[in-house]
């Protein structure tokens, strides 16, 4: 044998990159998919996911039939981040194993472009589950709404827009804060509302390359 082999890949992993052969260039059939994470802290290569929460946008419009919440079995906690995301080593939710949870979550992300806020530290926590399943990391494409905010305005600034910030400019009620499911919808809400600024300020139909 040569010092060369193929990696091969589980069946679920292959069918989430086969959805991305066929590009989907028309904006009106791309299934957005906008996700948020609660963790047990900040860093990415030491801290672990305890849940995911999904919505779905299509031709501009929330399917939230269509959507995925799951919650993970973690052993290490934060207390200080519990109190935040309220999410307890016990309890009545039902809980599922990491794998399973990642299984899951490329299924119904397959052919999508994901959206989050600050988008960079979900993606890093979702590629570390995929790393410790011997995955490679993830291939949608990605659309931060903190970035898509200042691509509304007409001036760039380096500033840092949290998504309690943008909420209250936009005048959005924030129920299930810090609940990765209620902080997904509540981007779901912002990002319709900075497409409809980035479209006013084009001043033409929108394309899947302006985000």
């Amino acid at each position: 044998m040569g010092w060369f082999t193929l990696k091969t890949y589980p069946d679920f992993y292959n069918a989430y990159a086969e959805s991305f052969k066929q590009k989907n260039k028309h904006l009106e059939t791309t299934r957005f998919v906008v996700f948020d994470t609660e963790t047990t802290g900040l860093n990415p290569k030491e801290d672990f996911i305890l849940s995911i929460g999904t919505v779905t946008i299509q031709n501009f419009n929330i399917h939230v039939a269509d959507s995925l919440e799951c919650y993970i079995q973690q052993e290490n906690y934060n207390a200080k981040t519990v109190e935040i995301h309220g999410i307890l080593k016990t309890g009545s939710i039902k809980k599922m194993e990491e794998t399973e949870a990642i299984k899951r979550f490329l299924k119904h992300i397959e052919g999508a472009v994901l959206v989050a806020h600050h988008i960079a530290f979900d993606v890093a926590m979702i590629n570390q589950a995929l790393k410790r399943m011997d995955l490679p990391k993830l291939k949608n494409k990605l659309v931060d709404t903190g970035q898509l905010y200042k691509k509304t305005k007409y001036v760039k600034d380096h500033k840092h827009y949290s998504l309690d910030a943008l909420c209250k400019k936009f005048h959005i009620t924030m129920h299930d804060r810090h609940t990765a499911s209620g902080d997904a919808y509540l981007t779901a809400i912002l990002f319709l509302k900075f497409a409809a600024l980035l479209k006013a300020k084009k001043n033409r139909p929108l394309r899947l390359s302006d985000f």
